[in-house]
């Protein structure tokens, strides 16, 4: 799956079988935040959300950002992999 990268509206975004899913995001206080996971029911079970909140993370660790998370999902992502908030 293609993941773009959409600086001006925060937002990392892919479309599978026709279906949109993206996580939005903003930055503060050097911390990439997390703020919705959005993948409809249609397209759901398939990783499409890990992949994109590990690419938001992947851009934040790059950009020297900590990631954070306001968004439940991406908060539990975090947890299952804490080498992206030990640096």
């Amino acid at each position: 799956m293609e993941i773009v990268h959409d600086m001006s509206h925060c937002l990392f975004e892919t479309v599978v079988d026709g279906v949109r899913a993206y996580v939005s995001y903003v930055i503060d206080n050097d911390c990439l935040d997390i703020e919705h996971t959005i993948v409809p029911p249609e397209i759901g079970g398939r990783g499409i959300a890990a992949a994109l909140v590990k690419e938001a993370y992947d851009y934040a660790l790059a950009q020297g950002l900590t990631p954070c998370a306001s968004c439940e999902y991406a908060a539990a992502w975090l947890k299952r992999h804490p080498s992206y908030i030990q640096g």
